[in-house]
């Protein structure tokens, strides 16, 4: 039913009254048909509000600016209403279509409400219906809801970062003094990150365990499963993953994933950590179930070379872009297991890694020959388009690349992490929607041959400061302050006797697991205070 634009900003007023006073009804007092029509009205308009989610979260949020738990309350009554409204007798095929729709529209406008692992990704994962099952995955390349009317693509518009970078200074700027960044678990995120010094935040107690199942090979990849702190998977040059469970005490290995035939150079958990996704020597990746750890499907390369990469599509967990050794990039339909139409690129040299920014519409990739490419990539179709190179040095691996959308309060660029064998950690920010980087600073470490990896700390926008973790071939976990301007380093974690060559963290911060060139894994603990 089309709706007027009169109607329109009627409904608008009302919404908006009804957020305010939440006594008051939302639907006119009609019966019968009329009020059928009015909630079909509603509905709609419902849609309308949250495709233009910052005239009432942004209204409510500045115009009471010394309450910020002003939106908190409105969220929590708006969910109150929709629950009650779900009790009402309303079709319950018409409610989900309704919320996937929702879910949609709101992933197509605005991208990801988090970054991959941050602790605000679950609830998020529920509301983009991202759980990652074969039998719902789709082929974008012969599916014809990526076409338009007259058999065009549609394409998403790729938002800009210089305006991402200026709306989130002009956010901070226009707070009072003392006060949070204006989102709706930066209370929680702040007293999980303990609210205190860099230095005192990451003060550690010492091992919680050490995994020695994979000793003798190197273990390039370790992994926590995305916001949960006791689950985490490790994999290795011996050919195998390992999945393990640090809670209930003693830890323990719940499964060994066996199948590849060489050594496993990268996986990847789903949104939903019910698959994951694996990369080999062996020239073929490999889907696995996460709950029992048989493998689902095997899937080889189309070029028939070594893989070393992978990642999975943040917004749709059914593409996966993978890297090999012939220099190609690959976005690859895991339910169908062929490669997307229009998703593959050349790069200068063998990919070693891929990273994507937190909406899914950009994709970095770095080679041996020291290149990061930066590829556009279409949400309808999985198509790739190359659009930025930068050659950090010539003849220096790219072993590592991190994305993050706001790194802190005082950090407000789009900013990479990138590791480069240059015996330096660097720091870039993305200047512009077709990911081109500009140098900030970088971090002594020493790195010349191994494939060293490192992170950013999940909790760090929440917090003064902001901190970076990587491995080192001198067998440290070292911390840097990527804000601080002199004596950046953090701290320094030494226990391991050979290259440490990767870090996670898992979702709160309480723990972190670093891995190394001779199979061993660490798990550190955080002191509590």
């Amino acid at each position: 039913m089309a709706i007027s634009e009169a109607g329109r900003r009627t409904w608008l007023v009302r919404l908006r009254e009804h957020a305010q006073f939440p006594w008051c009804g939302i639907f006119p007092r009609r019966s019968g048909p009329a009020r059928e029509v009015a909630k079909e009205h509603a509905w709609k308009m419902r849609l309308d509000i949250d495709m233009r989610k910052e005239n009432v979260f942004g209204y409510n949020a500045y115009r009471t600016p010394t309450f910020p738990q002003f939106r908190t309350q409105y969220i929590r009554r708006r969910s109150q209403l929709l629950r009650e409204n779900a009790k009402a007798g309303h079709p319950p095929a018409l409610r989900r279509q309704y919320l996937r729709l929702r879910g949609q529209l709101l992933g197509q406008r605005y991208g990801p409400l988090s970054e991959p692992g941050s602790a605000r990704a679950y609830s998020n994962s529920i509301v983009r219906s991202s759980r990652t099952t074969l039998d719902r995955m789709e082929d974008f390349e012969d599916d014809p809801r990526a076409l338009g009317a007259r058999g065009h693509r549609r394409s998403v518009s790729r938002g800009s970062y210089q305006l991402q970078a200026q709306m989130n200074r002009a956010v901070y700027e226009d707070r009072p003094p003392g006060s949070v960044v204006p989102t709706s678990v930066a209370e929680a995120s702040r007293a999980m990150a303990g609210d205190t010094s860099l230095s005192e935040n990451y003060a550690f107690a010492g091992m919680y365990h050490v995994f020695d199942q994979h000793v003798d090979e190197a273990v390039p990849r370790v992994r926590f499963a995305n916001d949960d702190r006791h689950r985490l998977a490790c994999c290795s040059l011996d050919g195998s993953i390992s999945l393990c469970q640090l809670v209930p005490a003693p830890p323990t290995v719940l499964h060994v994933l066996r199948g590849h035939t060489r050594g496993v150079s990268d996986f990847a958990w789903s949104l939903s950590n019910d698959i994951l996704v694996s990369t080999s020597l062996d020239a073929t990746m490999r889907i696995w179930a996460s709950e029992d750890g048989r493998c689902i499907r095997e899937i080889p390369d189309p070029d028939g070379a070594e893989l070393l990469c992978c990642t999975f599509q943040p917004v749709n967990n059914n593409l996966t872009v993978v890297g090999n050794a012939k220099n190609n990039v690959h976005v690859m339909n895991i339910s169908t297991g062929k490669k997307v139409k229009g998703g593959s690129s050349k790069l200068t040299g063998r990919v070693l890694a891929l990273s994507f920014d937190a909406p899914g519409r950009l994709l970095w990739a770095g080679d041996d020959r020291g290149s990061i490419f930066s590829f556009l990539f279409d949400m309808a179709t999985g198509k790739l388009t190359k659009a930025k190179r930068l050659v950090v040095h010539e003849g220096s691996p790219i072993t590592s690349i991190s994305a993050r959308s706001w790194v802190s309060r005082e950090a407000r660029d789009p900013s990479l992490l990138i590791n480069a064998c240059l015996n330096k950690l660097l720091l870039y920010r993305v200047v512009d929607n077709e990911g081109t980087l500009q140098l900030k600073r970088s971090f002594p470490i020493e790195q010349s041959s191994h494939p060293v990896r490192s992170i950013f700390c999940p909790l760090m926008s929440f917090r003064q400061g902001a901190c970076v973790v990587t491995g080192s071939e001198d067998m440290c976990v070292h911390f840097f302050d990527v804000e601080r301007a002199a004596k950046a380093a953090v701290n320094k974690l030494q226990g391991h006797s050979a290259p440490v060559l990767d870090v996670s963290f898992n979702c709160d911060e309480s723990l972190l697991a670093s891995s190394d060139a001779s199979g061993m894994v660490i798990v550190w603990r955080r002191e509590q205070k």
